[in-house]
């Protein structure tokens, strides 16, 4: 079965860090581009940060440019997000999303990925 697990979040204070992962089983993701979207209350989902199957290429939301950091460790199969310098406007669940035939140049775009997590809370608050 085709599964991704989120997980990491949690509750922190402005200006505070949290590593997200995403976690695959069922598959590899070696020949899987992946990206993390956002959804925040009375929001649309929202593409954050995607990474190309081999990690050669990055893209990120200008929102998080400089703050946010996407990897991944294909060996354990996992995807990561180094979120630093937390604001409160990133509170939200966050999703990991895969698929093997991102177009990379949309690769932000909700409707590229076919395989998706249950998302996991990240809540900046003081």
């Amino acid at each position: 079965q085709v599964q991704l697990v989120e997980s990491g979040g949690g509750l922190v204070q402005p200006g505070g860090s949290l590593r997200l992962s995403c976690a695959a089983s069922g598959f590899t993701l070696n020949y899987y581009a992946i990206a993390w979207f956002r959804q925040a209350p009375g929001k649309e989902r929202e593409g954050v940060a995607c990474i190309s199957s081999r990690g050669g290429s990055t893209n990120y939301a200008d929102s998080v440019k400089g703050r946010f950091t996407i990897s991944r460790d294909n060996a354990k199969n996992v995807v990561y997000l180094q979120m630093n310098s937390l604001k409160p406007e990133d509170t939200a669940i966050y999703y990991c999303a895969a698929d093997p035939s991102v177009r990379f140049r949309l690769c932000q775009i909700r409707d590229e990925y076919d395989y998706w997590g249950q998302g996991t809370q990240v809540t900046v608050s003081s």
